[in-house]
């Protein structure tokens, strides 16, 4: 039976770590393990963003549908991790709807909209954590698959553990995260796919 695996990872192109996301989707397509890696970049370029109106709740809410059905998720934490900022500029759970106001996605050239949220609710035990929160994507995709129990594998975007790369609300995992890269015999830079194989539970 296959897999299906959530890659939470930051995608700015200059000094992000969507090379280890890119390395994944490539032990993806293996003839080994049928593995679907399902990773941030990918929602976010489809689905609800393809919208006019798509909001910083809206793609919280379709990373929340992504986390759900996925087996595990796999969140990279690379040296930038912990000050990346994406996605908490909501200021709705504390302000009236009248009050706040939001850059729609992919339209920042047309300014703020007003918040088009007009009801907020505090999410019941087994719901999903709030889309309406002033916290970073990166985090959001972190509480929603602690939230819902999912098997969380933490790598770092080094060939070293960098425990001070770590967001404090990750502290959990300070002892089980590991290197995504290793060096092979030929002293070259590769993924370490064993240990994301055995993450997995395939071995």
């Amino acid at each position: 039976m296959g897999k299906r695996v959530y890659i939470s990872a930051d995608y700015d192109p200059l000094d992000g770590d969507q090379k280890v996301a890119e390395t994944l989707r490539d032990w993806g397509n293996d003839n080994l393990h049928k593995t679907e890696f399902i990773d941030t970049a990918e929602v976010v370029s489809g689905s609800v963003a393809d919208g006019d109106d798509c909001r910083i709740c809206d793609l919280k809410a379709e990373f929340n549908r992504q986390i759900n059905v996925s087996s595990s998720v796999i969140i990279v934490v690379g040296k930038n991790t912990k000050n990346r900022t994406a996605g908490s500029e909501c200021e709705r759970l504390t302000k009236s709807q009248g009050e706040c106001s939001c850059t729609p996605y992919k339209h920042n050239r047309d300014g703020e909209k007003n918040c088009k949220v007009s009801k907020v609710g505090i999410p019941g035990p087994g719901d999903d954590f709030g889309n309406i929160n002033p916290y970073s994507y990166l985090r959001h995709e972190f509480e929603q698959a602690n939230r819902k129990k999912k098997n969380i594998i933490v790598v770092y975007n080094s060939l070293y553990k960098k425990s001070e790369w770590l967001p404090g609300y990750m502290s959990d995992y300070e002892s089980s995260a590991e290197p995504f890269w290793i060096k092979d015999a030929k002293g070259n830079k590769v993924g370490n796919y064993k240990h994301i194989k055995q993450a997995l539970g395939y071995e």
